[in-house]
């Protein structure tokens, strides 16, 4: 199933983050987040964090630590592939299927770099039209 939604603000990203969080069932859930640098995709994650049952204000960008954990009613796991380039990514892509082996949510920023990404998962792409208008595009299976 595949929606598309245009957000016109930072709280409408945010919306439509928590929105699918609470769609989640309890299984372990890999959310890949493709975009842009500056699309929103941290702010994609604030949401999930806050639909989880956590503090979205707690969530900054992994970038240059690679993963960061999040608790609340449901455990988010952010994982951060910016920086890092095939082998890196091929090294930690273990990590990651342990992490989706609990029931948590474990949501991957630029998961275009994953040589393999996890089945089944929710893919979220964003694109920015400009201004604050973001194109929200969530692929369910």
């Amino acid at each position: 199933m595949t929606t598309t939604e245009i957000s016109r603000s930072e709280a409408d990203t945010l919306r439509i983050a928590r929105e699918l969080a609470a769609a989640l069932d309890e299984a372990p859930a890999a959310v890949l987040l493709y975009g842009e640098l500056g699309a929103g995709k941290t702010a994609f994650v604030r949401g999930l964090v806050d639909g989880a049952g956590g503090c979205p204000d707690d969530v900054s960008s992994p970038t240059f630590v690679l993963m960061q954990e999040y608790s609340g009613r449901r455990l988010v796991h952010h994982v951060d592939l910016y920086r890092l380039g095939g082998d890196d990514v091929a090294d930690l892509e273990p990590l990651l299927d342990e992490m989706l082996d609990g029931e948590a949510i474990v949501a991957i920023e630029w998961a275009d770099r994953l040589r393999s990404a996890p089945e089944p998962a929710v893919r979220v792409r964003i694109a920015d039209r400009g201004g604050d208008q973001r194109e929200i595009t969530v692929e369910r299976p």
